[in-house]
């Protein structure tokens, strides 16, 4: 990339959504750890230098420190929270333990307007905080520009060398302005253009692959879903024949999952297909199961037994150096720990955490550093049909953990009757496309109801509609009441043992946007 600007990771779970900030500037932007040499940083040439946030206090005695001569590189630098207190650690100023925490949203003033960062901006802005410690002390050649009412530092900066700190966050949603910040910095203070595109990440990615994968064999397994589907055509436009996608029935699918699967890839794409149906030995893993964690992880094992026999049916495909995953950042930061530094479980995913030692593949993720809009960007540049790029987010354990209590093949008839409902009357009333997820939910309830003159003692059914960016945080829609009506009436008519519809009306936090 001819222009581009370099982040710094300091274990902030928001770093990735810093760089998709900067890719929605149409600048490209690369995460590195944050001990790379400064050497290292300045043959990639950056434009840019920006230091994340993260958990740590700059004076712990075990504190993620840079190698301090990337202040050295006559680029510009913009610290954000621990990013900012970097500049104090290493360049005279002072960091301390404040009186008062700030956390949450905050009333940023500038004091200087003529600061290049707030640009067009109005005096007065709304940010998020997020720290315990704060600046005390201003580093050599800083004079402050913005003030919080918790910091008299709140933004700072050297204008000789282009060094920007700010105490708060600029790349959440929270600060309503902050992608203009994030802006300002990289087209007025870094000077780059508008030039990198979606079709420029393609041909990235592309290069990228067949550098990873060489004349290698890949397989992938195919759910069907936006990721695996986006990350499949991919890899068929960077390899070709060297792709064998593996479609797996776990019993737990949408309705007709697996007739769109094989009739949009296989006849559409001519990407090498194989279907194996393993319905009855899922269902027979997880009978009597009820707790989510187990669910995951038995249907997770199970996949990866199913694949690893399906690859040695395939042909070609049993000599396969690589399995190809469709990963995306929100899996991976609610997975592991980020940058050395612990972060809660809080719940394992299927596609992280590498594989099971037996399992003899080296894995390609090409869509490890991008989140779910761009995913769908990146496929409508590929060519996949708008039903799957644009369709909802579907979890790997798939009906399972939509499924509260045991999963059985009746109860999987009920919820996929039902979802298919929701998803049919979604896409009718034109919100479908709109919202970030809407589906059934079946609860382990029963209760009394009245059809007819009969009595029924049947399950419930919860409806989930969430708004969402990129499913780390989320809020529930408020659907029409009609559609609602409409919702409930289908559901408990036309769906066998089901005679009750609840609304879950709870947002992302406290609760997670799946039940399970």
């Amino acid at each position: 990339m001819n222009e581009q600007i370099v982040i710094l990771d300091f274990g902030s779970q928001y770093t990735q959504v810093i760089a998709r900030r900067v890719r929605e500037c149409n600048v490209y932007s690369t995460i590195i750890p944050f001990n790379t040499p400064a050497t290292k940083v300045a043959a990639m040439k950056p434009r840019g230098i920006i230091l994340s946030g993260g958990p740590s206090s700059v004076y712990a005695p075990d504190a993620p420190l840079p190698d301090q001569t990337i202040f050295e590189l006559g680029v510009p630098v913009l610290g954000i929270c621990f990013g900012v207190q970097l500049f104090a650690q290493f360049l005279g100023g002072k960091v301390e333990k404040g009186q008062k925490r700030e956390y949450g949203k905050g009333t940023l003033v500038v004091k200087d307007a003529s600061c290049e960062l707030f640009s067009k901006l109005p005096k007065s802005l709304q940010v998020w905080n997020s720290h315990g410690d704060k600046l005390t002390k201003l580093p050599n050649g800083f004079k402050p520009v913005a003030v919080t009412e918790n910091s008299e530092f709140a933004a700072i900066e050297n204008r000789a060398r282009k060094f920007f700190g700010l105490q708060f966050h600029p790349e959440v949603v929270h600060t309503p302005r902050g992608k203009e910040i994030i802006a300002n910095f990289v087209h007025g203070v870094c000077r780059c253009g508008k030039s990198w595109t979606m079709r420029n990440y393609v041909d990235q990615a592309v290069e990228e692959i067949r550098a990873q994968v060489g004349g290698e064999h890949v397989v992938l397994g195919l759910s069907g879903g936006v990721d695996s589907s986006v990350a499949a055509a991919l890899l068929h436009k960077a390899i070709g024949d060297q792709l064998t996608c593996i479609f797996v029935n776990n019993g737990v699918l949408r309705a007709r999952e697996a007739e769109v699967v094989q009739n949009v890839f296989a006849r559409s794409f001519n990407i090498k297909l194989q279907y194996e149906d393993a319905t009855k030995l899922f269902l027979t893993k997880l009978k009597g199961v009820t707790d989510p964690e187990r669910k995951r992880k038995i249907i997770g094992k199970t996949f990866i037994d199913v694949f690893q026999a399906a690859t040695k049916r395939v042909g070609k495909a049993n000599k396969a150096k690589f399995l190809a995953q469709g990963t995306l950042y929100p899996d991976v930061i609610e997975s592991v720990p980020i940058a050395g530094n612990p972060a809660a479980l809080i719940k394992s995913h299927h596609n992280v955490g590498g594989l099971p030692k037996g399992m003899k593949f080296q894995l390609v993720e090409p869509l490890k550093n991008l989140f779910k809009d761009e995913v769908r960007l990146l496929g409508e540049e590929l060519g996949v049909p708008k039903d799957i790029v644009w369709r909802q987010p579907f979890p790997g354990p798939g009906l399972a953990v939509r499924i509260l209590g045991e999963v059985t093949p009746a109860r999987c008839e009920i919820l996929r009757n039902a979802d298919a409902i929701v998803v049919e009357e979604m896409k009718s009333s034109g919100l479908y496309y709109k919202i970030w997820q809407s589906f059934a939910v079946l609860l382990p309830v029963r209760s009394v109801g009245v059809m007819g003159d009969e009595r029924t003692y049947e399950y419930t059914i919860a409806i989930r509609a969430v708004e969402s960016q990129d499913g780390m945080t989320a809020d529930w829609v408020k659907l029409p009441y009609d559609l609602l009506e409409k919702l409930a009436s289908r559901i408990i008519n036309e769906v066998k043992g089901v005679n009750r519809c609840v609304f879950d009306i709870t947002s992302k936090p406290p609760g997670t946007i799946e039940w399970e």
